[in-house]
């Protein structure tokens, strides 16, 4: 290899699916008429957390009422 030739100053790039990642953590890319509602990421997680909880509650009040 030539002496010009400075592989100290090359950045390392990642291939395939964590490329897309900051800090380990997945990147989620939401439409722009959801992004208008969000002002950020703490009230999208608080909403889905949300939705988790009542799909959870849904799922188990219907579990009850097949039973009897």
């Amino acid at each position: 290899m030539r002496p010009e030739y400075d592989l100290k100053s090359l950045r390392v790039r990642r291939v395939g699916s964590e490329r897309k990642t900051i800090s380990g953590e997945p990147i989620v890319h939401l439409a722009p008429d959801v992004a208008d509602i969000f002002p950020d990421s703490d009230s999208v997680n608080e909403t889905l957390r949300f939705l988790i909880r009542i799909t959870r509650e849904n799922q188990s009040v219907q579990g009850d009422t097949t039973s009897t």
